[in-house]
């Protein structure tokens, strides 16, 4: 029988690190292809090994360098400021939901989880953040329409609380005379660290990759997050290059490496959440096993 588990083990071991390589292989294939000449891309196609190592992709966008740096900068403020109200609303939401004795439950429930099939559209969205509450041009642009769109993390949420607070450890807290709120802070948040964790990296991800929002609410480029300035830096570099000036156009575009921008863009966009997302696996992995059911 053990021989049976370990070949069971050794499969699946096997089956989940072929997994791990085809999702490495990719960004691998990312990295190397900004880091290989414009000439070499267009004449030999991408490769995992540069044939032809250059910089020129990163030497470009290093002239931005300024304001790519203000554009991290907002963007990790907002992510920070987004994703912590984030938290603070989905939690104060999801844990009354997941308390049965709470007066409307289901309709609040159903309420939210409508949300979550149906939306306004665009032009309702801009009017009411542009004109209800003038957000337009503002750092609140970038932070409050993904606030109000949480429904399906609030539902995960109370299911985690309903499946993992036992409700005697909330009837003992009543007990020793802790009101609702000192019960919430003192013992259901350290209780629900993994499906915090969890939904804060769903969050910051959302944040983080968010740039529809600048596009639609922000003129004024000191407030592009990194996402818009880079999208804004491949919308110039690509219009650079379809423009006609017969033989002036070799002059003002034989510089500008069109192909490995785009994946230098790519590269700087994506490797802040590669570094922070081993430090949010553990719980991740736990928030997602909510409502499993142990063999």
């Amino acid at each position: 029988m053990k021989t049976k588990e370990r070949s069971y083990q050794l499969v699946i071991n096997v089956m989940m690190a072929l997994l791990a390589i085809l999702c490495i292989l990719p960004f691998l294939l990312l990295v190397s292809s900004s880091l290989t000449s414009q000439a070499s891309i267009i004449q030999d196609g991408y490769s995992f090994i540069p044939k032809e190592l250059s910089f020129e992709a990163y030497s470009y966008l290093w002239n931005d360098a300024s304001r790519i740096a203000r554009a991290y900068g907002i963007t990790i403020l907002v992510t920070l400021i987004g994703t912590s109200i984030s938290l603070a609303i989905t939690s104060l939401l999801a844990y009354p939901l997941s308390r049965r004795d709470l007066p409307m439950r289901n309709a609040v429930t159903f309420f939210i989880f409508f949300t979550m099939l149906f939306n306004g559209g665009l032009v309702p969205l801009y009017l009411v953040y542009t004109q209800l509450f003038d957000l337009k041009n503002t750092i609140w642009a970038l932070i409050f329409p993904l606030l109000l769109t949480n429904a399906f993390y609030v539902i995960i949420m109370r299911t985690f609380f309903q499946t993992t607070i036992p409700n005697e450890v909330i009837e003992s807290g009543k007990i020793d005379g802790a009101g609702e709120l000192r019960i919430f802070v003192k013992i259901v948040l350290p209780l629900s660290l993994p499906i915090l964790a969890t939904i804060g990296l769903f969050q910051t991800i959302n944040y983080w990759n968010d740039w529809f929002n600048g596009l639609i609410f922000l003129t004024d480029s000191k407030l592009y997050s990194v996402q818009n300035l880079l999208n804004r830096i491949l919308l110039d570099v690509q219009y650079l290059a379809s423009l006609d000036f017969g033989a002036a156009q070799g002059d003002l575009t034989a510089g500008i490496p069109t192909e490995t921008i785009r994946l230098a863009i790519a590269v700087i966009g994506v490797i802040p959440i590669l570094v922070i997302y081993p430090f949010f696996q553990g719980f991740f992995v736990k928030g997602l096993t909510v409502g499993a059911v142990k063999g």
